[in-house]
């Protein structure tokens, strides 16, 4: 029996019309083509072993549960290793770590792995085959992450609420305990093994008072326990610290990393932690950033307080992951030359260098904070002599909370395809994070969950697509959005080409239809404060006064430039800095990231920056129509449950898209004064 055949009936009481949303894209459906079944029972007759542990265990799990779903019946699994026939697992050593091998002869599969971690990814490759009947006859695959450490950051909270959860509550907690029934996380880490994902954590990087005591006898057995489920299937659990815990739960009366009592609780603390939980990875820390504790409270700088931290763990081989995330929330942005986006690079850009070996400093893909659309962090390429992860969001905080259907893929292969000039031309983020510029000690990408407690994990079934495809591309960033996203729609939806197409007809241009009908041409934010749901042109959460875009009745946009803005465009290497610098080759979709221009400026669409707004805000309202029309026209080949649910968020998200689309253009039309070209109706 599949494991989630096991676990869905009492997983949070599952209806029979949920379970299919809840099995996401491991859904090992019956294969009814009896030729491939009868080639995939000679090639699977027998499962030979060379090695046992518990990796191993879920790789045989894995496969046995699958191919009974799928083809109807169960391989023998020899241990021995004697069989010359069938399926062959075997650690060799001679691959790197988390590399494996598929080959395919004479009815024999070979299945070989640097680790048992690197073998279960193998067996979720071809299990992704099989689902998809991809022939296995004279198979020859080789593949190897291309990024070493591949993370998801949870933002749960004790109480069982999750900061920027759009999915339904936290499935680790409740009422401030851990949640005693961990079937859920097992198939969690299922889903997550079955991409690739090596590492998480499980609490959220604010830390709070409760949180805090994550790492006392309080917890410690529970968060053993729970470390224990993901190792099972490879991936490596991390807890987010409280900087402040020597004052929280210590006893003390500072947390200045430079004090000796300070240091002794760290390391009776760290030691206290590896007894119970001997392979967790480490800590991840958000420090002196939204009014959270950290170094600059006592005069010291983000390198001592990272090391002091990284000096305590280092014996047990744990690592301190540190946020780059830091500014300052209360800045008066009435000073035009006061600028949030420059607050990452001032801080860190002077210390590179200066952390421990075990340090890696956590880096938002933008400058700002997970918006539609903004340039590269300039820290990325900038930073040479320190170990750094890429930080992502799957989670759509700033892009419709997992209610708007928007495929993060292709603003994420932007991001890695960006070229930051840090040795010259063609030095793409995808190598710098990866390691392989600098040579780095660890690398790798992050990513904010955007799982809960909903039935089907991501409350819209179409955001499942997010977290699959994150895992795939910092596997093989080289994989394009169309690949990963025809993936998973054959694995959650099935073969059928007119669903396959339909849905893809939906998914590829959702990106460019959120920013269409929301924020235009790099600006960023519009958003109401706080939760950040729906537009609100002029809100900004820190001050009563302020915005994003310093519209007036002349133009917007953020002078970001060298000669008389904010000075943010000179964080780049040459060869960025001058191609955002001039308004001739600076990109129209950054345009107003990094430029205020008046409302009658021609971008090189030939519109006018007015127009451009008025018509993508029209247009991004008829691409929600035409995805509501495509999913209409597949219903007779969707279940019902699914086809319902989303249904209403893409009716929901037509209605938030008219929203957007007239206050949007309606208070710009009162700015400018401007009309639009086509006689359209703003209020």
């Amino acid at each position: 029996m599949n494991v989630f055949r096991q676990s869905e009936k009492r997983v949070d009481g599952l209806s029979e019309k949920q379970l299919t949303s809840y099995r996401a894209w491991l859904q090992y459906q019956p294969i009814l083509n009896q030729d491939y079944i009868s080639d995939i029972k000679a090639q699977f007759s027998k499962i030979s072993v060379a090695d046992e542990n518990e990796i191993i265990s879920s790789c045989i799990t894995e496969l046995s549960v699958a191919l009974k779903e799928m083809v109807g019946f169960t391989p023998v699994v020899d241990y021995q290793h004697t069989h010359k026939v069938g399926l062959h697992l075997t650690i060799n050593k001679a691959l790197p770590e988390e590399a494996y091998q598929l080959n395919e002869s004479q009815k024999v599969l070979r299945l070989s792995g640097g680790s048992s971690r690197a073998l279960l990814y193998g067996t979720f490759h071809l299990l992704r085959l099989i689902q998809r009947q991809a022939q296995l006859s004279d198979l020859n695959i080789t593949e190897q992450p291309k990024n070493p450490v591949r993370m998801i950051n949870h933002w749960d909270d004790m109480d069982g609420s999750v900061e920027r959860g759009y999915a339904g509550r936290s499935f680790f907690y409740e009422d401030y305990q851990f949640i005693q029934d961990r079937q859920r996380i097992q198939d969690y880490a299922r889903l997550l093994s079955s991409v690739g994902i090596n590492a998480l954590t499980i609490n959220n990087v604010n830390v709070h008072q409760k949180e805090t005591e994550l790492i006392t006898d309080t917890y410690l057995k529970e968060v053993s326990q729970t470390s224990d489920i993901f190792n099972q299937y490879g991936i490596t659990m991390y807890l987010s610290i409280n900087y402040a815990a020597p004052i929280e739960i210590g006893g003390l009366n500072t947390a200045d990393p430079l004090d000796e009592g300070v240091k002794r609780f760290w390391q009776d603390t760290v030691a206290n932690v590896y007894q119970a939980v001997p392979r967790l990875g480490g800590f991840l820390v958000k420090a002196d950033s939204e009014n959270r504790p950290g170094p600059f409270t006592y005069g010291r700088n983000h390198a001592e307080g990272a090391n002091m931290l990284a000096e305590a763990i280092k014996p047990f081989g744990g690592k301190v992951i540190w946020r780059c995330f830091v500014y300052d929330c209360k800045q008066d942005w009435r000073d035009r030359k006061t600028d949030r986006a420059r607050a990452a690079y001032d801080h860190f850009m002077p210390l590179d260098g200066q952390f421990a070996d075990n340090v890696i400093l956590q880096i938002k893909n933008g400058p700002m904070d997970f918006q539609v659309r903004e340039p590269v962090s300039p820290l990325i390429g900038g930073l040479a002599k320190t170990n750094q992860f890429l930080e992502f969001q799957i989670a759509q905080e700033y892009l419709g909370q997992q209610r708007h259907l928007v495929y993060l893929i292709p603003q994420w292969k932007e991001v890695l395809e960006f070229d930051t000039y840090a040795k010259g031309e063609g030095t793409k983020v995808k190598d710098v994070v990866s390691g392989e510029v600098f040579n780095n000690k660890v690398a790798g990408i992050v990513a904010v969950s955007n799982v809960g407690r909903d039935y089907n994990w991501t409350g819209h079934t179409f955001a499942q697509l997010n977290l699959y495809g994150y895992g795939r591309l910092i596997w093989n960033p080289d994989l394009t959005a169309e690949e990963i996203a025809l993936e998973w729609i054959e694995q959650t939806f099935g073969l059928n080409k007119s669903v396959v197409d339909a849905i893809g007809a939906m998914v590829m241009p959702s990106w460019q239809a959120y920013e269409n009908y929301t924020s235009p041409l790099g600006i960023g934010w519009m958003v109401n404060v706080n939760h950040h749901y729906g537009p609100n042109i002029d809100g900004y959460e820190y001050m009563a006064w302020g915005t994003y875009h310093f519209a007036d009745r002349d133009g917007l946009g953020v002078d970001r430039t060298i000669k008389s803005g904010t000075g943010y465009i000179g964080q780049y290497h040459e060869a960025n800095s001058k191609y955002y610098e001039e308004l001739e080759s600076c990109p129209d979709e950054l345009l107003l990231f990094f430029h205020h221009v008046p409302y009658t400026y021609q971008l090189k669409s030939g519109k006018t920056v007015i127009q451009h707004i008025y018509d993508t805000h029209f247009k991004g309202v008829e691409q929600v129509e035409a995805m509501i029309k495509i999913w209409n026209e597949v219903s007779e080949h969707i279940d019902e449950q699914r086809h319902h649910d989303v249904k209403a968020r893409l009716e929901h998200q037509l209605w938030s898209a008219k929203e957007w689309r007239d206050i949007i253009n309606t208070y710009f039309y009162r700015k400018s004064g401007i009309a639009d070209q086509h006689n359209r109706t703003i209020y």
